[in-house]
């Protein structure tokens, strides 16, 4: 009997690769066959992480790599970089795998499900004659002005490149919250030449992707952005995926978990503890390292705290002289840690984040409360759902100098936890959330009609392989 077999490609980056490994031991979990395709370089990061195996039916995922194009030792923060040289080389690369795997006739790809931000994948789709899903890792209001660019250029909201030519704030539609042209996605990821370089390789090809794919799936719910599925009905929200793996651990992971903060976070008081992380790509300069070190100090509440080790992009800290000794145990430095454990336990009392989707997803899914403190890229409107449409959490600025004082942080600290009605919003909507994930409900329908789809496409091809 032929296996249903769907290959799944992210994006190269930790919160890409979670959520679509997420959203494949859902098939799994449906005893569908999943052959999982990493870049060599992520590849190897995640099965050397902690959490490696794959919580699966046996012999249901197997997880392949192709190189990204880049020499070993190039910087792959660099997404301009990245992006361009994944263009050049992985179609190729991909079209060679899927043929190596369909030599077995009781094996062939059913279809394939690409992250949205790799949309060059619909021309090998094509070319093979595969049926294509596309995932959408962030938000689906980001994939929505993704797939509304052709309307902003001719309302001359943005140029032909992708430049906002307008300093005010859009609106896709009636029912979605207001966006700034300076904050799209492509706008804010790195310098003019790193935009136009995402603007042409991953939002212009995303856009055709989406036009093209039979199904996009979301990892958000109805619940969260009833707008954005609204305006773009192709779109179906099947998250938080997370709580529909509950029983399973999280994989994808780039760093090692540090497990010892959960040991910790057992022995402090209930709603006590600020959870500060801030995700896999964002940088702090020192100075700006040190305002946060010494404000989690002047708070005097117990506080754990993220800090990745140096890699290559990043750097090594330099904390405060004295500080560790001053801080002893009221606080706790990780260097990655279990996230989704830690929003779950009781100790915590609030989320200091960067905004990306995924932890949104995770902070929203636990009723956690947010201090929104965004990097790059979608994290900006991520931030404009949480503290502007959600009411979950509050926003830190940044003063003249473009820092985060330690006075803003500490203010900020004490108003979030004061606010009774930010903590009673993120429950409500904790509350809402999970329960679209529940038997005949909202994401779960959204997942049976997708998993429906993707089963009833391998009958097709048998009935086309009988025919002949």
């Amino acid at each position: 009997m032929k296996n249903i077999h769907v290959l799944v490609i992210p994006y190269p980056a930790q919160g890409h690769v979670i959520p679509l490994m997420e959203a494949a031991r859902c098939l799994t979990s449906n005893g569908l066959k999943v052959t999982f395709v990493n870049t060599e370089f992520t590849h190897k990061r995640v099965l050397t992480s902690a959490h490696s195996e794959i919580d699966c039916p046996s012999g249901l995922m197997q997880m392949v790599s192709i190189p990204d194009g880049l020499e070993p030792g190039n910087d792959r923060n660099d997404f301009g970089k990245l992006t361009k040289a994944m263009f050049q080389l992985m179609p190729a690369k991909l079209e060679e795998i899927i043929n190596d795997i369909n030599k077995n006739d009781d094996q062939k790809i059913t279809c394939i499900i690409a992250d949205c931000y790799m949309g060059w994948v619909v021309r090998v789709a094509r070319k093979m004659s595969i049926r294509l899903a596309l995932f959408c890792p962030s938000s689906a209001a980001v994939l929505a002005v993704t797939m509304s660019v052709q309307n902003l250029i001719d309302n001359e909201v943005i140029n032909c490149s992708g430049a906002p030519l307008k300093d005010q704030m859009v609106q896709l539609s009636p029912t979605m919250p207001l966006m700034d042209p300076a904050n799209f996605l492509w706008v804010c990821v790195g310098d003019a030449e790193t935009n136009q370089i995402i603007f042409d390789f991953a939002i212009l090809d995303g856009k055709e992707a989406a036009e093209a794919s039979d199904h996009i799936i979301c990892n958000s719910s109805m619940e969260l952005e009833h707008g954005a599925f609204t305006l773009f009905p192709k779109m179906l929200p099947i998250g938080p995926l997370l709580a529909t793996n509950k029983s399973t651990r999280q994989v994808g992971h780039l760093w090692k978990e540090d497990s010892t903060c959960l040991t910790w976070l057992d022995q402090q008081p209930v709603c006590s503890v600020i959870y500060v992380a801030f995700g896999s790509i964002t940088i702090l300069n020192q100075i700006q390292f040190e305002e946060l070190a010494l404000a989690l100090e002047d708070t005097k509440r117990p506080f754990l705290w993220v800090v990745r080790p140096g890699t290559s992009g990043s750097m090594d800290y330099v904390y405060p002289s004295g500080y560790m000794e001053r801080i002893g145990t009221r606080g706790k430095v990780v260097s990655w840690a279990p996230q989704q454990k830690v929003l779950n336990h009781p100790s915590v009392a609030c989320f200091m984040s960067h905004c990306g989707w995924n932890s949104t997803m995770e902070g929203v899914s636990n009723g956690v409360p947010f201090l929104c403190w965004p990097y790059f890229a979608d994290q900006f409107f991520n931030k404009t759902y949480i503290c502007d449409i959600w009411k979950t959490g509050v926003g830190l600025n940044k003063d003249g100098t473009g820092i985060v004082t330690r006075e803003e942080i500490k203010s900020k600290v004490e108003q979030l936890l004061s606010n009774n009605l930010i903590k009673e919003n993120a429950s409500n909507l904790k509350e809402k959330v999970m329960d679209c994930v529940q038997a005949g409900h909202s994401s779960n329908k959204n997942l049976n009609k997708f998993l429906d789809w993707v089963k009833e496409g391998n009958d097709h091809a048998r009935v086309n392989e009988s025919c002949q």
